[in-house]
């Protein structure tokens, strides 16, 4: 139901997940349980989010083999250097309840901290181990890639960036093919407010194609190759950002979807953001 794309370390992920912040323990079993019970199969979380438990909980519940899924985390500044991401990556594993991550991402470089290099040092070790099978980035920009390509041996699987039709980040996601990388998208139909959706030109596209415009949205994701993980913790949304491989854009959709970028700085600069 959902296609899976390859990684450069022999494994795979599904194009299609769901993203779990900013849901709480509590809120998120409920939506882990319903999401896997419509066909998703990977989920994303972060140390960060504070749903780790809720999501393993969910997971448990759920009830499906832990071989067909494709779990994320992610580990921010506080478990960069110094080996910090080996306890932080076993304290996620026992909130989850799973000896091992699908993928383990770090969450921010933080280059201010001077980190990042060193810590990926320490994710290649966890890969080794066994307790991730791939490993990756997020928010990693070309000069924080070609840093840790200068460094480090192991080019990252995946690369989880901010990406909608506003902000679309062309270079990044170039250099990210050029090398590899998989693209994956966060908050994919855009910000608060969800303002991408009301755009006149997303709206035309969704009324032409009779989808929602949120489809239209996470199906140009997924035409441009890249991963995505919509977040929502309302069971029919859920069902909805299923149904996006009965449908295609033409090349006047994406045409008129790519006069919407807002350019190079549109979105954040994790130069200056993160943690």
């Amino acid at each position: 139901m959902i296609p899976s794309v390859p990684l450069n370390d022999g494994h795979s992920i599904p194009q299609l997940g769901f993203g779990t912040w900013p849901l709480n323990d509590s809120e998120v079993a409920e939506v882990v349980v319903s999401a896997l019970g419509l066909g998703y199969r990977h989920v994303d979380t972060a140390a960060k989010y504070g749903n780790e438990a809720g999501v393993g909980e969910g997971i448990r519940r759920a009830g499906i083999p832990r071989e067909q899924l494709f779990v994320t985390t992610k580990l921010d500044g506080p478990y960069q250097g110094e080996g910090r991401a080996i306890a932080g990556l076993q304290d996620s594993l026992g909130r989850l309840g799973l000896e091992y991550v699908d993928l383990l991402l770090m969450h921010w470089p933080a280059p201010w901290l001077g980190l990042y290099g060193d810590t990926w040092r320490t994710f290649e070790k966890l890969k080794a181990d066994g307790l991730a099978r791939s490993i990756g980035v997020s928010n990693f920009k070309v000069s924080h890639l070609e840093k840790l390509a200068a460094e480090t041996d192991t080019v990252p699987a995946v690369n989880q960036i901010q990406l909608d039709p506003t902000i679309t980040r062309l270079e990044q996601r170039s250099y990210d093919l050029e090398h590899g990388i998989v693209s994956e998208s966060w908050s994919p139909l855009g910000g608060e407010g969800a303002g991408v959706l009301a755009l006149p030109e997303i709206v035309e596209i969704a009324t032409k194609h009779g989808k929602t415009a949120g489809q239209v949205v996470l199906r140009w994701h997924v035409q441009n190759g890249l991963v995505v993980i919509p977040k929502s913790a309302d069971p029919g949304r859920l069902a909805e950002n299923l149904e996006l491989f009965d449908f295609e854009l033409d090349s006047d959709d994406l045409a008129l979807i790519g006069t919407l970028d807002g350019g190079p700085d549109a979105g954040n600069d994790s130069d200056v953001t993160g943690h």
